[in-house]
């Protein structure tokens, strides 16, 4: 009976979700100007901005989505903002098939992430087949 609970045990772990422990976390973007939270969104990743290195503007208020193109999303804070929807695993240490907005531009684009050896997240931004990245560290 031991043998059948540590067997099911393991088979369960095995089903779970491979980026579970992989992506999820605080990471620091390049430029080190903002940390995006990664975390599960039903079975799909998002990632949320949780911290800005320049929370507020010139005048003392907190930055809001002043480039997006639609009107109603302006007045919206960028601490707190979903900027990564929709990743699945798409191989080891990657995942696809997702977006990422950029509030600097307004920008929405598909994206893919990748895990690299050394711990840092790349993440790139397709326009067609053209990709750019930009590499991320986990925050501490």
């Amino acid at each position: 009976m031991l043998k059948l609970l540590i067997a099911a045990a393991a088979l369960s772990l095995a089903a779970a979700p491979a980026f579970a422990a992989d992506v999820t976390g605080e990471w620091l973007v390049q430029g080190g100007s903002a940390k995006v939270k990664i975390a599960p969104c039903g079975q799909t990743l998002c990632g949320t901005i949780n911290w800005l290195k320049e929370p507020t503007t010139k005048a003392g208020a907190p930055k809001t989505d002043q480039n997006n193109p639609n009107a109603s999303l302006k007045s919206r804070p960028i601490v707190g903002l979903q900027m990564l929807t929709g990743f699945k695993p798409a191989g080891e240490n990657k995942w696809g098939g997702g977006k990422i907005y950029d509030p600097e531009s307004g920008k929405t684009y598909d994206s893919k992430m990748t895990l690299q050896p050394n711990g840092n997240l790349k993440v790139e931004g397709c326009v067609s087949i053209i990709c750019r990245g930009v590499t991320w560290t986990r925050a501490s």
